[in-house]
């Protein structure tokens, strides 16, 4: 069920209906049955996968939490570890792993070796909720969340179809609460739930999937291989990946606001960072923090000296990257993350953010690193990047170029006025009508100019 189709609304706007015609404790029993029908639309062995290891955790956090003795409390927590990595692990990455092991043993001169390869199927959303488990599970072990009595309230918090997909990565500390508290109809609230939803779907159909049919071109090798078919893929895909996640992100906040529920921002224009800590300050912003959270600062952080901070920047990046996608083009992307930032911390200790060279050099940096992520294979990257060194025109570029101007250039216009003003969503604080006129505007900008084709949304997948 995707969020950009009529079925999806429909369901949306059933949900919200009854929804709000419930008492507290029977809203939370009915979204969370809504929420396993929503997941399970896809394949319902996927939804006993998930309930397996919401179970699990459930358990094993109320045990911790009546466990005195620190070397079982320790226990527990590492077999919760390993149930959920493991469970992430064997379905994103087994196929990867045997067949990285198999090209490995043909390099070396050692062929025709059987292996099976199971045809293994992702099960959607298991980055996500798999990281919402772990980050519960840490925050019960250190004291700093006490464990949900209520199964359908910590079943909620990991299943709350609008999150479940794609994130925002829900911190336990900010949406248990939420679900464990009754919550109120506010006419405000909803409005700008709306608003969200109109703005998630306008990033996703009209920028997104306008930039996608240029990006899918480029990297198809369909419009070349020189300098400005590069520069026209690279510059498609990085408005096309913002729009689409930033869009996503948008529909699920938006969704949650309907229904009462308050999502962190996922975003922060950030195509206007300075350097690439700044970068990571503004993107995928629910990632970045369980990154440093969960993994960077239990590494050792900036606690150990100079040497180790570069070490555990490197290992959170690439470990980043491969949560992305079982391919070694988002290691080698991850990879490139982790080099710059350990660049910036040697040579920009204070993180200096406006030069506008700086800018540009971040902007480069990340569109570089695109490249990698948005290629099929590492060689199809490699290929890619050596085809900058030919300079050869072609009649196409111009309007293609002149037509992602326009787009980004519209899409620059709606971060300049968020990040001038502070803004959820464009025009938040102004006078109520002009929101409204601004939402009108957008519908029929979609209505006029959304691609013809339609894109998957590009986090699903991971």
């Amino acid at each position: 069920m995707l969020f950009d189709t009529p079925i999806y609304f429909l369901f949306l706007a059933l949900v919200v209906f009854f929804y709000w015609r419930l008492t507290w404790r029977r809203q939370n029993v009915f979204l969370l049955c809504a929420s396993y029908f929503f997941y399970g639309w896809w394949d319902w062995r996927f939804l006993l996968l998930m309930i397996f290891s919401t179970i699990i955790d459930y358990l094993i956090a109320q045990r911790i939490s009546e466990e005195a003795n620190g070397t079982r409390r320790r226990t527990l927590l590492i077999v919760s570890l390993c149930v959920n990595f493991g469970l992430l692990g064997f379905f994103k990455y087994c196929n990867f792993f045997v067949d990285s092991f198999a090209t490995m043993l043909n390099t070396v001169g050692v062929h025709h070796v059987p292996m099976v390869l199971l045809k293994i199927i992702l099960p959607p959303g298991i980055s996500f909720y798999t990281f919402q488990e772990v980050a519960y599970v840490v925050d019960v072990y250190k004291g700093e969340l006490p464990p949900s009595r209520s199964f359908v309230d910590y079943g909620l918090f990991i299943t709350l179809f609008p999150h479940l997909i794609a994130g925002p990565i829900q911190r336990p500390s900010h949406l248990l609460p939420q679900v464990q508290r009754p919550r109120t109809f506010q006419e405000r609230a909803f409005f700008d739930g709306c608003m969200l939803i109109v703005s998630g779907l306008f990033r996703k159909t009209v920028i997104a999937d306008s930039c996608a049919n240029l990006a899918n071109a480029a990297f198809d090798g369909r419009l070349g291989a020189n300098f400005f078919a590069t520069l026209i893929g690279v510059y498609a895909f990085a408005w096309q990946i913002y729009g689409d996640f930033s869009g996503y992100s948008d529909l699920a906040r938006g969704a949650a606001q309907l229904l009462g529920f308050h999502f962190m921002l996922n975003f922060r224009q950030p195509y206007f960072a300075g350097t690439l800590q700044d970068f990571w300050r503004r993107w995928h912003i629910s990632l970045s923090t369980w990154l440093r959270d969960y993994l960077y600062i239990p590494l050792g952080g900036s606690r150990r000296g100079p040497k180790r901070i570069y070490v555990n920047l490197m290992l959170t990046m690439l470990l980043g990257g491969l949560w992305h996608g079982a391919n070694w083009t988002f290691v080698v992307w991850g990879g490139i993350h982790g080099v710059w930032l350990s660049l910036e911390r040697f040579f920009w200790p204070k993180g200096e953010t406006s030069a506008w060279y700086s800018r540009m050099l971040t902007l480069g940096v990340v569109g570089v690193s695109w490249i990698f992520f948005r290629a099929r294979s590492l060689g199809a990257a490699l290929d890619m990047l050596r085809s900058t060194a030919h300079f050869q025109w072609e009649h196409q570029y111009g309007p293609e170029l002149v037509f992602l101007g326009v787009v980004s250039g519209v899409a620059i216009l709606i971060d300049y006025r968020l990040e001038a003003y502070g803004e959820e969503y464009v025009f938040e604080k102004a006078p109520l009508a002009v929101p409204v006129c601004a939402c009108v505007v957008m519908a029929v900008l979609m209505v006029a100019f959304a691609a013809s084709e339609t894109n998957a949304f590009i986090y699903f997948q991971f």
